[in-house]
């Protein structure tokens, strides 16, 4: 009988780039030998002002950034779920990334499982 082991994983960040790609806050990281079931992916506004707010997923196989929200304006002490009903799946080396347009107080979260994959290393 085969029994899915699974990591419960949890991260947060002040979110402090004004640019995605490579120059973005790297929210989570899928790790090796691991497949992720994203279940929550969230920004947060702390301030009264309404700000706005962008999520990527770089995707390892293709070494390609895609935006999932983009300039996704949040209200004053508001959050934003980007994922309510459905799940958003990863695989090794993939990862979340998050910034918004202008200096703001955003907060990005992200939480799931992490699933071992032995036949995939990276």
């Amino acid at each position: 009988m085969d029994i899915n082991f699974f990591n419960v994983f949890f991260d947060s960040v002040d979110i402090t780039a004004t640019a995605g790609g490579t120059s973005g806050d790297v929210l989570y990281t899928c790790p090796n030998n691991y497949n992720a079931e994203v279940t929550l992916l969230c920004i947060t506004n702390d301030s009264a002002s309404t700000a706005s707010g962008n999520i990527q997923f770089y995707h390892s196989d293709d070494t390609t950034y895609h935006n999932l929200a983009k300039n996704h304006t949040i209200s004053g002490n508001d959050t934003y779920h980007f994922i309510t009903s459905q799940k958003l799946y990863l695989h090794a080396g993939d990862k979340i990334v998050v910034f918004m347009d202008s200096s703001n107080t955003l907060e990005a979260s992200i939480s799931g499982k992490e699933y071992v994959n032995r036949t995939r290393k990276t």
